[in-house]
């Protein structure tokens, strides 16, 4: 994708347990001032960010059981439903592992038909199941993107960013070919270049997400710069 627009599909991400209140209006104003496609935080944060996004497009997205996705499908729904009242636009949430692990597929589809059913028919609500490839093969990675599709979730996402591993591009490009074009691919976990950005876009991811998401867009405006100057020669 061109450099300049790379802003546009990255989620700006603060989700460390020490967070301070300061850190979130930095992160807020950041996303203002690079255009990145959403604020992702922790539940706790998702009122202030509203409230700090005000008046722009950039959407507010949280993380739903994670990082462990251990919780009870009952809890994490609620938790969701919390988090759309508090402003939310974007879910994030974890898949519970041992149930994949486990080949209880059946509990994974329900809860992921709970999820989709939270929407109620509402296209600005949009909820991405965190995967944790790191703990999955891809037999089983394979398997969840399809179900994903099925129920009308609405992104794929590889990493929480806690697990043993974060994104690679070969689960994306895996990822990507398992829901086609119906879903969103979001890379996130261990991006912290634009290099390993445009790696992720490149191999089929539309969402990136990072905590280094200055860094990515500023290296991307002075690569385009770059470019530019020598073309203009």
């Amino acid at each position: 994708m061109e450099k300049e627009k790379i802003a546009g599909i990255m989620d700006h991400t603060l989700l460390k347990p020490n967070v301070l209140d300061e850190q979130i209006e930095v992160l807020c104003a950041e996303a203002k001032e690079y255009g990145f496609a959403s604020v992702c935080v922790n539940p706790t944060y998702t009122k202030k960010v509203r409230e700090l996004l005000v008046g722009t497009r950039i959407r507010v997205c949280t993380v739903i059981g994670f990082p462990l996705g251990a919780t009870t499908s009952a809890t994490k729904i609620f938790e969701a439903q919390e988090a759309l009242r508090l402003g939310a636009d974007e879910l994030d949430y974890v898949v519970n592992i041992s149930d994949v692990l486990n080949g209880r597929f059946g509990e994974v589809r329900a809860e992921m038909s709970q999820f989709a059913q939270l929407k109620g028919g509402n296209s600005q609500v949009l909820v991405k199941i965190i995967l944790e490839t790191c703990y999955l093969s891809e037999d089983q990675i394979t398997k969840l993107c399809v179900m994903a599709k099925s129920a009308g979730l609405d992104f794929v996402k590889t990493s929480t960013g806690f697990g043993s591993g974060g994104a690679s591009t070969e689960h994306v490009t895996l990822m990507r070919h398992a829901v086609g074009q119906a879903l969103g691919v979001k890379a996130s976990g261990g991006i912290r270049t634009y290099e390993d950005a445009a790696k992720m876009v490149e191999a089929g991811a539309s969402r990136i997400g990072a905590s280094a998401s200055v860094a990515i867009v500023r290296t991307a405006r002075l690569l385009s710069v770059k470019q530019s100057n020598v073309l203009n020669c």
